[in-house]
C-alpha cells in the first residue's frame, strides 16, 4: 500500500511578539511567502483563541497547502514552561502539520543573529529581552520583567517615558500639544488606556513613533538614549562573558539604530547586527 508523503520540503517559521506575528514559508533555505497575523501569546491567550486566530488569519493567506508543509518552527513571546504545550497544541490542531517546534522569541533572535556562534542577542520591539547564547542554547538570561518593572529600551518603555514626561509637565508645551493633537488624545484618555484598557503595552508602544519623528528635540533624544543605556546596564552588562559585541533585532532597534549605536559605544560595547526581523536569519538557520 502507498502511504501519503509530503510533496515538498517546505517549512513554516513564525516570529511572534505581543503586537504581531510574522510567518515565512521557506523551501530549501529560500523564503517563498511571508504572511502577517496578529500577535499570538499563550501567556495572555487561551489555546482556543490561538487556534481560532490561526484558522481565521493564517491559513486563508497561505499560498501553500498546509498538507505540503512538513514542519513548523514557532518562536514567540510567552512561549516558556507550560505555555509551550498550549501553543504547540493550538498549532497542531489548527494546521495538522506533523512536526511542530515551539521556542521562545529570544531563542529565535539568538539563532537568527548568531547562528551557531556564541554571542549576545537582544530584542527591542514592543517589549525587550536579551541573552548570552552559547551557539546552541541560551546560557544566561536576565528576566526582562515586562514594561511595568523592566523592558528597558522597548517600545512600551519608551512610550511610558514619553507620556510620563507629558503628564508631569516636563515636556515643552508646543511638543505636548503636537502629541495630543497628532494622536487625538487627552491626558484623561491616556490614563484610561494605560490603567483600565487591555494591552496597555501595545498602546504605549504605538506612541513611540512620535519619538522618532521628533528625535532632533534635545529632551526626546535624551529620553531614547538613556532608555537604551538603561537596557544595556540593567541587562547586557549582567552577563558573565568577555564578548563586547551586541546584536539586535526588533522594530525599535532598527528604527533607532543610530541612537542605539551611540548608547552601545558610550558603554564600551560594539554593535553587531541590527535587523528589523529575525525571519531571514531563521530561514538561514533552519536551512543548515
Amino acid at each position: 500500500m502507498m502511504t501519503n508523503q509530503r510533496k515538498t520540503d517546505m517549512i513554516l517559521i513564525a516570529d511572534s511578539g505581543s503586537t504581531k506575528t510574522s510567518w515565512c514559508v521557506a523551501d530549501a533555505g529560500r523564503a517563498v511567502q511571508t504572511v502577517p497575523t496578529s500577535g499570538l501569546n499563550p501567556y495572555f491567550q487561551t489555546e482556543d483563541d490561538i487556534r481560532n486566530r490561526l484558522i481565521q488569519e493564517l491559513l486563508p493567506q497561505l499560498e501553500t497547502d498546509a498538507n505540503d508543509i512538513r514542519a513548523i518552527h514557532f518562536y514567540g513571546a510567552g512561549c516558556a514552561f507550560e505555555k509551550v504545550a498550549v501553543m504547540q497544541k493550538a498549532i497542531e490542531t489548527a494546521t495538522k502539520v506533523p512536526v511542530i517546534e515551539v521556542n521562545s522569541d529570544l531563542l529565535g533572535a539568538a539563532r537568527a543573529l548568531c547562528g551557531q556562534q556564541p554571542g549576545i542577542a537582544c530584542i527591542l520591539g514592543t517589549g525587550s529581552n536579551s541573552c548570552f547564547y552559547d551557539g546552541s542554547q541560551i546560557a544566561q538570561n536576565v528576566s526582562p520583567l515586562g514594561f511595568i518593572l523592566g523592558d528597558e529600551g522597548s517600545g512600551a518603555a519608551l512610550g511610558k517615558l514619553l507620556v510620563g514626561d507629558l503628564l508631569k509637565g516636563m515636556m515643552p508645551n508646543e511638543l505636548r500639544d503636537k502629541f495630543l493633537t497628532q494622536y487625538d488624545l487627552t491626558p484623561a484618555q491616556i490614563i484610561d488606556r494605560v490603567y483600565r484598557q487591555p494591552f496597555p503595552n501595545r498602546f504605549l508602544a504605538g506612541l513611540s513613533p512620535f519619538l522618532a519623528e521628533n528625535i532632533s528635540e534635545p529632551m526626546i533624544h535624551a529620553l531614547v538614549l538613556n532608555s537604551f543605556k538603561s537596557f544595556i546596564t540593567r541587562n547586557v552588562m549582567k552577563y558573565d562573558t568577555q564578548t563586547r559585541i551586541i546584536h539586535f533585532t526588533g522594530s525599535i532597534a532598527y528604527y533607532y539604530k543610530d541612537i542605539l549605536m551611540e548608547a552601545t559605544a558610550a558603554l564600551g560595547f560594539s554593535t553587531g547586527k541590527i535587523v528589523q526581523s529575525p525571519l531571514q536569519g531563521l530561514v538561514d538557520f533552519h536551512a543548515i
